[in-house]
């Protein structure tokens, strides 16, 4: 007979039934959120009639991991849509507000500035322009 000690079948289980809880755990953390779109443009990107982006409002492009807003001057400006805390494509804006449903972190997508963390870090911008009466957002620089 060995020295060691023997685990106990509670012992077995109890480490058998932690396994897909951890999964989970770290399944809910990793960017996933089903977006196959990548995390910034690559090329120039044709978001739409610029008229569909009111002054003052904002519109979430999912299927290009993007949020334009602009000013109430008129000023257009882009950010990358891909939460900064775990990478997790943002889903909901409620006005100007960016929220990612992974964590909660919450965006002005006027800014990009961090409204609510657990994100510390801002959107990432993106060069956008109105071209004949289209918003194109391009790769960063």
């Amino acid at each position: 007979m060995s020295g060691r000690p023997t685990a106990s079948r509670r012992t077995v289980l109890r480490g058998a039934a932690l396994v897909p809880a951890t999964g989970l755990g770290l399944t809910a953390c990793s960017p996933t959120g089903g977006s196959t779109a990548p995390a910034t443009p690559t090329a120039p990107v044709d978001l739409g009639a610029e008229s569909e982006v009111e002054n003052g409002g904002a519109a979430l492009h999912q299927d290009h991991n993007v949020v334009v807003s602009r000013s109430g001057r008129g000023e257009l400006k882009a950010y990358s849509s891909i939460c900064t805390h775990a990478g997790c494509p943002i889903d909901k804006l409620d006005g100007t507000t960016l929220t990612c449903s992974c964590h909660g972190s919450e965006f002005d997508a006027t800014t990009g500035q961090v409204l609510r963390r657990p994100a510390t870090v801002p959107l990432n911008e993106l060069p956008v322009k109105a071209e004949n009466g289209r918003i194109v957002v391009s790769p960063p620089d």
